[in-house]
């Protein structure tokens, strides 16, 4: 999940007689599942924020593309920093930091302090998730970690379920009269928490050889980002301005500039941000693209979904959490079904049948909803959703594997983290483009009797979009191998089959 090579994140087998390894162990599980949570609760929040603040479309994108984005740009930075100065030390400064901007949000006395602070957020959670991996490696011993990588799979599916659901329960229960504020509040005990027993039941570890930190390199993706989506989020609401099509092109040139730099940086000292000789193993550059796509794809339906159930549909935040239950469900099963049973046996052709029947899911969705319209409920949603969740948890489980599986063991941590890297920055980016699939077809001014179904007809539109992006997404998997080499030489064995886990926390949204 980091940025560094595995072997230099490796450090000497640690001992299995030490308990606090599984103290350890809880704590760090509990940074990575307050980071999937977030992003699920939040969802589900947003007409409430949307409501009570006064929120433009525009800041209610921000709300949700503004974590994803700090969080994308960090990700590689913040696995490098715990190399060089500790994964203790930075694990806890992240969980420490990602409290307080919690705190803010929840305290936000407009939406743009609650922006602020979402990006905040982000950048924390940067600095806290890549540490997970390391410090897991450097705790538990390799006949561990098979075990200790399983459970990522339970907490998928659990802050899967429980992220909408919470989110539903502490928005419609209005506690102390705080409306959506708890869903950021309840941060604050866990956080404290993990905190005081992280500094003292977590190992300290640092990479054995110094390294450097790529600031350019940091700076040049950061920047490029943004030149990419500001005008996205923004261009509807200001009228598509010249600028924001020049600044979309600049983005291109800046992640040029970012690539030859990158490419001078590592032949000077071998210390880039990003590992490009990794883009030459054709299975990694191909499920790069895939995972990019799938991002794009799921930042789309999301928000688009909650907004269509709870602005269009009227439903409440209850209703709206409880009718997804089938889909997060679905995800579950599927996801332990392929990587135990189907992946082993038919290798490649499980994960682009994930792609088709999602797709499936998603044009059975677009059908229900223009049959029934504004009298659609959550029972004929259960069909489509729970075949959209097979399809995915199809997918997410064992792509990274599929990704990694040609790439060379030294490269094996700068890829994973690569792998999730890209793929927040197309949940980002799908996000941004909801201002063009979404509400680019909802007049900004709407009588009431018009809203539900301008959204429906919105909704529909947007389920076209990400069909298609499935559809990219099965062609684009023929470029994966037919099986995850496991023994090819050189490449990262099942000793680091646990980098791959650690990527599926990130993939639910």
């Amino acid at each position: 999940m980091h940025s560094t090579d595995i072997a230099h994140a490796r450090t000497p087998e640690p001992a299995t007689g030490d308990r606090r390894r599984w103290f350890a162990l809880a704590i760090v599980m509990t940074a990575a599942f307050m980071d999937l949570v977030d992003v699920t609760i939040v969802n589900i929040a947003v007409p409430s924020i949307q409501r009570d603040e006064g929120a433009t479309f525009s800041q209610i994108q921000w709300i949700t593309a503004g974590y994803a984005l700090a969080f994308a740009a960090g990700l590689v930075t913040g696995g490098r920093l715990g190399d060089i100065h500790g994964r203790k030390r930075v694990f806890l400064v992240g969980i420490g930091g990602f409290t307080v901007a919690s705190a803010l949000c929840g305290l936000a006395v407009n939406p743009e302090m609650l922006v602020a602070s979402r990006i905040l957020q982000g950048a924390m959670a940067a600095l806290m998730v890549p540490q997970v991996l390391s410090i897991v490696h450097a705790t538990f011993p390799a006949h561990e970690r098979g075990k200790v990588f399983g459970l990522f799979g339970a907490i998928v599916g659990l802050g899967a379920v429980s992220g909408p659901l919470l989110g539903a329960l502490l928005t419609e229960g209005n506690l102390f009269g705080l409306e959506w504020r708890p869903i950021f509040l309840i941060n604050l005990p866990v956080g404290v928490a993990a905190l005081v027993l992280g500094s003292r039941f977590i190992t300290e570890s640092k990479a054995p050889r110094a390294l450097k930190l790529d600031l350019p390199g940091v700076a040049l993706v950061t920047l490029a980002l943004l030149m990419l989506l500001y005008p996205l989020t923004r261009g509807r609401q200001l009228g598509w301005p010249v600028w924001g099509y020049v600044s979309m092109a600049g983005a291109l040139v800046v992640f040029a500039a970012l690539v030859a730099y990158e490419r001078a940086k590592g032949a000077r000292d071998g210390s880039p941000l990003i590992e490009l000789s990794l883009f030459r193993v054709k299975s990694f550059a191909a499920g790069i693209a895939v995972q990019t796509v799938f991002g794009v794809g799921l930042g789309v339906f999301f928000l688009v979904w909650t907004l269509y159930m709870q602005i269009g549909l009227g439903w409440s935040a209850l209703r709206a959490g409880l009718t997804g239950v089938p889909f997060s469900v679905a995800v579950s099963v599927a996801a332990g079904m392929s990587v135990q049973q189907l992946v082993p046996r038919f290798g490649r052709k499980v994960l682009q049948a994930g792609a088709l029947v999602m797709a499936a899911g998603v044009l059975i969705y677009l059908a229900e909803a223009e049959r029934y319209g504004l009298g659609i409920t959550s029972w004929q949603m259960a069909l489509p959703l729970v075949v959209m969740g097979a399809g995915m948890g199809l997918i997410v489980a064992p792509l990274t594997d599929a990704v990694l599986s040609e790439v060379p063991r030294e490269h094996a941590g700068s890829a994973s983290g690569l792998i999730n890297t890209v793929q927040q920055m197309g949940h980002a980016l799908g996000l941004g483009l909801v201002s063009v699939v979404f509400f680019g077809v909802i007049d900004e001014r709407l009588a009431p009797a018009e809203v539900g179904p301008a959204f429906v007809d919105g909704f529909t539109h947007a389920l076209s979009w990400v069909a298609a992006v499935l559809g990219a997404i099965f062609l684009l998997m023929f470029a994966l191998p037919k099986r995850p080499a496991q023994h090819v030489e050189g490449a990262a064995d099942a000793e680091e089959a646990p980098v791959a886990g650690e990527k599926e926390p990130e993939l639910v949204p």
